[in-house]
């Protein structure tokens, strides 16, 4: 029989007592199943025989679903071959061909690269820094092709999601589209134009209704003094379905508020791309104080900032009056970034609490990104460029953030995105001395876990190089997409 398309919390009792069982490592792996037939056939099924003497709940999903597997298991590495020539195998092994939407997949009109490992699907923002690699390693076609399948989930979805998955709809990750755009071909942008137009609506939906008794709509903020600034946010306040059971754990230790809270919390989180991360604890310690809807990210605001200045000039000669419409929301935003997210006394960038009023304590990389975006002041630039000078840089690269938190997204692990970020960052601004001894920190630290375990994994321990980066609610991931394309991407830098 055809496989079907719907999503697994459809079939409610058997999704909760699968997720509850421990038949599979997490509660992703359950999601990505494709079911061999109709939810209420299953369903039926199920309550016939649950009650059943020696009843097998494994056996029974193994008759009514197919299980994921995954690829990258099935490729061995050869370690006397270059690091870069290891990477470019690994393209082929992490490409998905276009295909229909089944289970809770959606389908794609064009081939993508999937980050690997548990991750068997397209990402949104890890596939720019994906992207670097294929472009170095000149495979133009994927890079194209993936591009259009991110219009394709614009014109479709009105967003791209987190991924192609039909529990990653309500939300979507760091806007890295129009980034992508450039990198394929600069002229191309007229063609793409309308779809990075439709993103950015989606990103500023509600402001029309921000007013002095509605301050946060969506994934729109109003400020006391009338800026606009933007935050994470899902359209759900349920459990995340490939996380149920972690969430649900979470929110049972979330005393201090209700659980619907700290589900929007932690979707949000993910919208984020850093699920999870001191950044977004109240506590700055401890998963059950996330409060992600309640902060201003620094990131967020770089990258709105780096849409609303490209559309400006896009539209320079074509529609002069759309020109000074974003020309204005950018320098509106440049400023409100200024003034939001800057500490003198600190000297570097942090996230804001709109709800506090306040900036949080979390140093993170995200501080980066103003640099990044070219939004800093030289002496910001400077004072920036210290602290991950003396604090942040470690023996394998950037630490993520200063705080130990047991989550992924914290010391002592680094990340290739966020080195990527902060090494275009510091060249923008002539640091390029401390730019180059972080790309050579990060490099060789890919560099010998290749050597030992034959793999590129999705994150990596900076500060004590002869352990594995972990923490978080699932093991570390090899494969691994964003960290193929930043180490080749790097690597052909002078």
């Amino acid at each position: 029989m055809k496989p079907l398309f719907f999503d697994m919390t459809a079939l409610g009792v058997l999704f909760e007592d699968v997720q509850q069982s421990g038949i599979f490592p997490d509660s992703k792996t359950f999601n990505d199943c494709i079911p061999l037939t109709t939810a209420s056939v299953i369903l039926d099924a199920y309550h016939a025989a649950k009650n059943q003497p020696n009843f097998d709940l494994a056996a029974f999903v193994t008759t009514y679903f197919q299980i994921p597997t995954t690829h990258i298991n099935a490729y061995h590495s050869d370690t006397t071959k270059p690091i870069e020539q290891h990477i470019d195998g690994l393209w082929h092994i992490l490409t998905r061909t276009a295909e229909p939407s089944v289970g809770s997949l959606i389908g794609l009109p064009q081939p993508y690269i999937v980050p690997g490992g548990r991750f068997q699907e397209i990402y949104y923002w890890d596939s720019y820094f994906t992207m670097l690699g294929l472009q170095v390693s000149q495979r133009h076609d994927l890079i194209k092709a993936m591009v259009d399948n991110f219009a394709h989930l614009i014109d479709t979805l009105g967003h791209i999601p987190n991924g192609n998955r039909s529990y990653y709809i309500s939300r979507s990750q760091p806007p890295f589209f129009a980034l992508m755009v450039e990198l394929l071909n600069p002229s191309t942008l007229d063609t793409y134009l309308p779809f990075i137009e439709k993103e950015y609506q989606f990103w500023m939906e509600g402001e029309t209704y921000l007013s002095s008794s509605a301050s946060s709509v969506a994934r729109v903020v109003r400020l006391a003094d009338d800026t606009v600034l933007n935050r994470y946010w899902d359209a759900l306040d349920t459990p995340r379905p490939e996380a149920f059971k972690e969430d649900l754990e979470v929110a049972q230790h979330a005393t201090q508020q209700p659980a619907q809270e700290t589900y929007r919390h932690l979707r949000a989180a993910a919208e984020s791309g850093w699920d999870f991360s001191s950044r977004w604890l109240a506590d700055g310690q401890h998963l059950a104080s996330i409060v992600t809807t309640q902060i201003l990210p620094i990131d967020l605001n770089c990258l709105l900032y780096y849409i609303e200045k490209l559309l400006s000039k896009a539209h320079q000669n074509s529609a002069p009056s759309k020109a000074d419409f974003y020309y204005k929301k950018a320098e509106q935003r440049q400023k409100a970034i200024q003034a939001t997210f800057w500490d003198a006394t600190r000297g570097f960038f942090f996230d804001y609490n709109f709800h506090q009023q306040q900036q949080t304590a979390c140093y993170s990389l995200a501080a980066c990104f103003p640099l990044f975006v070219g939004i800093a002041t030289p002496i910001q630039a400077e004072k920036v460029a210290k602290l991950l000078e003396t604090r942040f840089l470690q023996a394998g690269g950037l630490l993520t953030t200063l705080h130990h938190t047991g989550q992924q997204w914290d010391a002592p692990n680094g990340w290739a995105p966020l080195h990527w970020i902060a090494y275009q960052g510091l060249c923008q601004y002539g640091h390029t001395a401390l730019a180059k001894k972080i790309k050579t920190a990060w490099l060789e630290t890919c560099q010998k876990v290749y050597q030992n375990t034959g793999k590129m994994t999705e994150k990596y321990n900076v500060a004590n190089t002869d352990l594995l980066g972990g923490g978080g609610e699932y093991p570390n991931q090899d494969g691994f997409g964003w960290s193929n394309g930043v180490l080749l991407a790097l690597a052909s830098l002078s």
